[in-house]
């Protein structure tokens, strides 16, 4: 029993600490599947974490916080829309520009929070089900964002694969002249993915403030952003791959955590490194193994010189 209440445990810990992590993911997929790659993400995540939390705070009601969190998100991908799609900005500037922004913006405004706390979700666990071995300790440490972000990867998917504007949306990845071909209007989809792309990165920005830390601290993301993007290509621009490569970073997170309390004789700094030298070698293996696998947008390559 002790056996399987740790199993519980970890189990819980790692689909917590990759929620986040998984719905930020499925929101760059989604902007880089139109063929924009958008650096902004760290930065739009930590608009909505500060946003979301500053919410929460001042109304007590976590709802408001991610509701407040996502609009942020799409306030700060609207910007990398503008510079990129209207003035015709370098991609990877207007990336880094978005970023810094966010980062300003929050260490700015969120000063008042700092340190403050607000009351998240409740678990979905109970009496009935907290005896349930395995089952009962994951669902008591569980809140209802777990299984949001998992079904947000199956309705992602279905919907990109399954639907004709999921199909207009890879159209437009792979072929602009196709698009206009067959009528679409590319710049209008491409606006489209970043605006849902912020929307979903200023919503896990929010899960992670108002749910997951229930804090607030400048610069809380610690690189998720930037762990999404490179987690984009692990998953073959492919929603549901997305999920697994997503707890791999949130099992490692939850193994730092439990070294940490353990009293590992190394230093706390380098053990935090340890899930983003894990997404580090996934993103190796994976582009390794790019000419068997691919899955890159084709409109992609014109962020790295080739002209449309």
């Amino acid at each position: 029993m002790d056996d399987l209440t740790t199993v519980g445990q970890w189990t819980a810990a790692m689909l917590r600490s990759s929620t986040p992590l998984l719905v930020v993911t499925l929101g760059e997929t989604l902007t880089q599947r139109v063929g924009i790659i958008n650096l902004g993400v760290e930065g739009q995540m930590l608009g909505g974490a500060c946003t979301g939390f500053a919410a929460a705070a001042v109304t007590g009601d976590p709802l408001i916080g991610f509701a407040a969190g996502a609009g942020a998100g799409v306030l700060l991908s609207a910007v990398h829309a503008v510079l990129c799609l209207a003035c015709g900005a370098n991609q990877i500037g207007s990336g880094i520009a978005v970023w810094t922004l966010g980062l300003g913006l929050t260490s700015y405004f969120g000063r008042a929070f700092v340190g403050a706390k607000v009351t998240g979700l409740a678990s979905i666990g109970g009496p009935a089900v907290n005896d349930i071995p395995v089952l009962g300790p994951v669902l008591a440490q569980l809140t209802p964002m777990a299984p949001v972000a998992l079904l947000l990867v199956a309705v992602v998917g279905l919907w990109l694969y399954r639907t004709s504007t999921g199909l207009n949306w890879r159209i437009v990845g792979e072929s602009f002249e196709t698009a206009r071909a067959i009528g679409l209007a590319p710049l209008l989809v491409q606006l489209q993915g970043i605006l849902v792309g912020g929307l979903l990165s200023g919503f896990a920005g929010a899960i992670l403030s108002v749910d997951y830390t229930q804090t607030w601290a400048n610069d809380m993301t610690k690189g998720r952003g930037f762990v999404a993007v490179g987690l984009v290509i692990v998953a073959r621009w492919n929603p549901f791959l997305v999920l697994p490569v997503a707890l791999i970073f949130g099992l490692s997170e939850a193994a730092t955590l439990r070294l940490q309390a353990e009293g590992l004789t190394l230093s706390p700094y380098l053990i935090a490194c340890l899930p983003y030298v894990v997404c580090l070698l996934c993103v190796i293996v994976a582009s390794m193994q790019e000419g068997r696998i691919g899955g890159m947008p084709a409109e992609l390559a014109s962020v790295f010189g080739r002209r449309r």
